[in-house]
């Protein structure tokens, strides 16, 4: 995990470098101070030497301002070396997301998934930045004091040396218990965010339902899980920050008692007893650093963990063989295909169907029959599970994705709009589209006039999933983008159904004008929006019950004709 955690800093190693540079320079000006203050103590005090006192003086001046030049740099660059890294983690997990199965975003809340991509990456970039350089200073500052803490007593150092393994071993007790506690920690805020988001675009049920306790009493609950957890990591933390505070002041202590009796016997002169007592806080400073740098370290790499669980997410592949789906006629052909969504019965089993090219097709009948299923399936939303579905008799497993569902135009049941303006949400169909091009969608999708009666026009901001929009206004922009587009397939997921009756027969003149010569596929359960259809397939439990135009189908007392009655 760290090397793959390493990999990151690759298109920052210039900087990166140089941070370590002036890391190193950083700890090495600490390590002079100690001792310029023995020598001025030892020598130039008891000499009297005033010209060396005022060089040592300008020296130690000197030596201060490149240490605040030094970490200006580390405080800056090195912040930007995470933030950068940061970044690239950022939009390397929106790049897979957007690669992965519909089924993942059906299993996992979109909640707990951007509170991975945007409170875990946060951790991370602070780690990124702060974990090599304090654990680079640590080091430099630890064996340059212990080096000349022998040369200025050895047998003191030792003394002082020997406790260190019992801070060690107290170290590695409690980093695993932080850890399991901070990935609790995590896991609770995701479900937070899942919690809240889902709260905040269900705030209108919410009201209409009179919940708000219902829905108040789910955010405690959840609330409260996030606290027990993050009581058991402050307690694990707490453990950890007590018990290495102990350590290090009875270090001090040590040193103090030690070097006083080193001192009295005259062991120690007064001196290097001075000088010996700084290079000690120069060797507990980086010690407080790693005891900081455990609590980063902790926070960081759980957050690299959660993002690694995304990115371990197996993304929906291509064959190495796949092909570009180009001068498309249009038949489409499901041939003893099956398909269950996880933990159901099965949705299709062994259904067929032939779609000629450039005629309409209605797929009509109660719900849960496998309409909106099929359309899913055909560009490849879910993969089934045997059979095979055809498009000018090449599998669809055999066309790339990008050109597959580039040849196929989809307005769903469900309209959603990005947050954005009007132009924004229409340009989704052709984002190389001209204003011309746009203008001419809005029309043949009726929403024209509606556009140039707002001030903004086409710039006019329609809110957080179109929330500003009614429900037939939305279905228009919706259809717009298909106009746009112009795809030599079509599926219309009961595309008029938030419309009135006068806007339904408006679209459904330009819905017929632009399926003709198309292969068009419309799920309905508003039966006057498909009389006009080349056939009409109706499916039950079982597969399809019937199948013919809309005069065939009355001429018989079948399923269709009763579902006419309702």
């Amino acid at each position: 995990m760290i090397k793959r955690f390493i990999k990151y800093y690759a298109p920052y190693k210039k900087i990166f470098y140089l941070d370590l540079l002036a890391a190193f320079l950083y700890s090495s000006c600490d390590l002079l101070y100690p001792m310029l203050t023995r020598n001025i103590i030892n020598k130039i005090v008891p000499d009297r030497n005033i010209k060396m006192l005022v060089i040592f003086s300008i020296g130690l001046l000197i030596i201060f301002a490149a240490k605040s030049a030094l970490n200006y740099f580390m405080q800056y660059q090195g912040h930007m070396v995470g933030v950068g890294m940061q970044a690239d983690m950022r939009n390397e997990v929106f790049t897979h997301l957007q690669k992965l199965p519909n089924k993942y975003f059906d299993d996992n809340k979109s909640g707990v998934t951007m509170s991975k991509i945007v409170n875990d990456l946060m951790d991370i970039s602070e780690l990124a930045h702060h974990g090599p350089e304090d654990l680079f200073i640590s080091g430099v500052m630890i064996l340059g004091s212990f080096f000349i803490l022998l040369n200025i007593n050895w047998i003191l150092t030792l003394i002082i040396f020997s406790v260190i393994p019992f801070v060690i071993w107290f170290a590695i007790i409690k980093k695993d218990k932080m850890g399991v506690a901070a990935m609790e920690g995590r896991v609770s805020i995701g479900n937070v965010n899942a919690t809240l988001e889902n709260s905040i675009a269900g705030m209108k049920v919410t009201k209409s339902f009179c919940t708000e306790k219902q829905e108040l009493k789910k955010f405690k609950n959840t609330n409260k899980t996030f606290i027990s957890a993050k009581r058991k990591s402050y307690k694990a933390m707490a453990e950890y920050y007590s018990g290495m505070i102990f350590y290090m002041d009875f270090l001090q202590w040590v040193v103090l008692i030690a070097g006083g009796f080193f001192a009295y016997y005259g062991r120690i002169n007064l001196g290097d007893y001075v000088g010996y007592l700084l290079y000690v806080s120069m060797f507990i400073q980086p010690l407080r650093k790693l005891i900081n740098f455990t609590e980063q370290y902790q926070n960081g790499i759980t957050g690299f963990q959660r993002f690694e669980e995304i990115m371990s997410q197996e993304i929906q592949k291509e064959r190495k063989n796949a092909r570009e789906l180009k001068n498309i006629v249009g038949k489409i052909e499901l041939n003893d295909v099956s398909f269950n969504y996880e933990g159901k019965n099965k949705v299709l089993q062994n259904f067929s169907l032939t779609i000629e090219a450039g005629k309409s097709i209605a797929l009509v009948g109660p719900s849960g029959g496998g309409k909106t299923t099929i359309c899913n399936l055909i560009p490849r939303f879910y993969e089934y599970d045997s059979g095979d579905i055809t498009i000018d008799g090449i599998s669809v497993r055999d066309i790339t994705l990008k050109s597959l569902r580039k040849s196929i135009g989809i307005v769903q049941q469900d309209v959603f709009l990005f947050t954005g303006t009007i132009k924004d949400n229409i340009i989704c169909g052709n984002p190389d589209a001209t204003d011309e091009e746009i203008i001419e969608a809005a029309k043949k999708a009726k929403i024209h006039d509606f556009v140039m009666s707002q001030p903004e026009g086409y710039d006019t901001y329609i809110g957080e999933r179109g929330v500003k929009l009614s429900g037939g206004q939305k279905q228009r922009i919706s259809i717009a983008r298909i106009f746009l587009k112009n795809p030599p397939i079509m599926i219309l997921d009961e595309a008029t159904s938030a419309l009135d009756n006068v806007t339904e027969r408006e679209i459904q003149e330009s819905l017929e004008e632009l399926s003709k010569n198309r292969t068009s596929i419309i799920v309905a359960h508003r039966l006057s929006t498909i009389k006009n259809a080349d056939m009409i397939v109706v499916m039950g439990e079982n597969g399809i019950c019937e199948k013919g135009t809309h005069s065939e189908l009355m001429s018989i007392d079948g399923v269709y004709k009763k579902l006419q009655t309702y």
